[in-house]
């Protein structure tokens, strides 16, 4: 495979990862789409500008750049599903809605899967592993967030609107539960947006096998609802008046993990 991978190394214990900011396709895969996934309409966008202040912040930043319609990078490499109900897998048959996300007879064959797997999941998750491990040896803990965002309203996955902020900790197992509390915190002083901890989304496959407080390595997920940044439709254009209040939040959430993780152990 060419370039999987952006990645930018800061000079802070955090990590944040973007799994499904890609939009490259494989030849394959672009031939196969149906028409209404042409658009990639389930991708979530532009999380590196929403987040493009974390390399001034000092932290490490890995983003894919192939779709999750390739590969879903933040499932695990066996595919066991991660959620009750409703999901995408590692190789993903249908869009979001439930629809089929390929012509029949056009999917990649397992051949071609399996390259995915080598050629573009392993690279990724590779990043994660040694990034993490260096900022461990050097500062003794790391932090990893893990940036997605959604549209807000997708009943074939869950009812009603989705909250604003959807912080995921893997129920508690991910990370620090005063780190989770701070973090909520900051979302409850947002009183613009609506926030929920471990609700529909509690943390992907990355967040899940990451995560390793014990080993002081904390990690959070947050799905944000794309409706606080841009427009949700064609062509999914990316709204400055919406994204600027909404980046203030953000920026205050990886703050506030850098600060916990100063003090938590610097004790």
């Amino acid at each position: 495979m060419d370039k999987v991978l952006s990645f930018h190394q800061g000079d802070l214990p955090l990590l944040i990862s973007m799994p499904h900011a890609g939009l490259r396709l494989t030849p394959v895969v672009k031939a196969g789409l149906v028409a209404q996934a042409q658009s990639l309409p389930d991708t979530d966008w532009h999380i590196p500008q929403l987040y493009d202040f974390a390399r001034e912040l000092g932290a490490s930043v890995v983003a894919a750049e192939y779709s999750r319609f390739v590969i879903d990078l933040n499932r695990p490499d066996d595919d066991k599903p991660l959620y009750a109900g409703a999901t995408t897998g590692l190789y993903p048959a249908t869009l979001f809605e439930g629809e089929p996300l390929f012509l029949a007879g056009k999917e990649p064959s397992a051949e071609e899967r399996a390259e995915y797997l080598e050629g573009i999941w392993r690279p990724y998750h590779d990043t994660i592993r040694r990034e993490l491990a260096r900022l461990r040896e050097q500062f003794g803990y790391a932090l990893l967030w893990d940036a997605h965002s959604i549209r807000s309203h997708i009943p074939h996955l869950f009812e009603g609107k989705l909250p604003d902020f959807n912080l995921g900790t893997f129920n508690g197992a991910s990370c620090d539960p005063q780190l989770a509390e701070r973090l909520q915190g900051v979302c409850a002083e947002a009183g613009q947006y609506s926030h929920v901890l471990n609700g529909r989304f509690k943390g992907g496959h990355i967040t899940r096998h990451y995560g390793d407080p014990a080993n002081n390595i904390h990690a959070v997920q947050l799905e944000l609802a794309q409706s606080t940044y841009m427009e949700e439709v064609e062509p999914f254009r990316y709204r400055e008046d919406l994204a600027q209040p909404t980046q203030v939040v953000l920026k205050k959430l990886l703050e506030t993990v850098l600060a916990w993780g100063q003090e938590r152990y610097s004790r």
